[in-house]
């Protein structure tokens, strides 16, 4: 296999007059296209690639074309998407979610996210992950990336939470959110109403909770439930819990990271059912 500066007749180019493209991108970007997701980087393109997305435009700056490490992952979008194109740094640029542009962006069809697609691949015992009202992406993908690799099987993401295929949070999750089925969008009530019909046990994080995270049966299918990092749930949304627990601390902490509290509740599940 050449490298794309041996194959460039392959490739469709735009140029600053030929922007529609570069448009698109923006809208993806800015989160006013709902069928496409931004995914910026090698890293998350390689990932997006490899999780099997539906590659609809690959947009490289001429930069990364002419270099032979990037040749073999360009030649295998250039051939899954639709359109392809090469553009100088500055355009790239004008795209870019960060400071520093990668290199390469890839518009990829939004994976399913509803609840069928959730309940026909959890494993079983299920452990899914409800976020509700955690506004950062970061900690969003940051939760994705922990749950998959502390082998929860799905994650549902209330409407108030930030969308977990937002770019900042793509970048958290690493390419977890591509794989990890999500449900995206219901009620918090919605969300903890299709838990218990499916027999889960549903469990709260809560800081003024006498249980720890240790004394739940995490063998059993459940579901974890996370709140805000800065309010937490509210007492509320506790109740309508099966249970509530919280992570003992020392010294003077107030709080951990919801991202951090998540990887610790999950690992201790994974430890039981280990």
């Amino acid at each position: 296999m050449g490298t794309l500066r041996d194959t460039s007749d392959l490739m469709k180019t735009i140029t600053s007059r030929d922007n529609s493209l570069l448009r698109q991108a923006r809208a993806v970007r800015d989160g006013k296209e709902d069928d496409l997701i931004f995914v910026e980087g090698m890293r998350l393109a390689e990932e997006a690639l490899r999780s099997g997305l539906t590659i609809a435009s690959v947009i490289v700056s001429d930069e990364l074309a002419r270099k032979d490490k990037a040749a073999k992952l360009l030649e295998q979008l250039n051939a899954a998407g639709e359109k392809f194109a090469v553009v100088s740094e500055k355009l790239l640029e004008s795209i870019s979610f960060t400071k520093t542009p990668q290199g390469i962006v890839v518009l990829a069809a939004r994976p399913e996210s509803g609840k069928q697609t959730l309940a026909e691949t959890m494993n079983d015992p299920a452990l899914v992950v409800v976020m509700h009202r955690i506004n950062n992406p970061v900690n969003v993908g940051a939760i994705l990336r922990t749950a998959e690799a502390a082998g929860a099987t799905g994650a549902i993401a209330t409407h108030e939470t930030s969308d977990p295929f937002s770019p900042k949070s793509l970048r958290g999750a690493m390419g977890s959110a591509f794989r990890l089925p999500i449900w995206d969008g219901p009620t918090y009530e919605e969300a903890i109403a299709w838990c218990k019909e499916r027999g889960l046990l549903t469990v709260s994080a809560d800081l003024q909770a006498e249980a720890t995270h240790d004394q739940v049966d995490w063998k059993q299918p459940a579901a974890l439930i996370l709140g805000p990092e800065s309010t937490g749930l509210s007492q509320e949304e506790i109740a309508v819990a099966d249970q509530a627990v919280q992570i003992p601390m020392k010294g003077e902490a107030e709080s951990l990271n919801v991202a951090v509290a998540a990887g610790v509740l999950l690992y201790e599940a994974a430890r039981q059912r280990e």
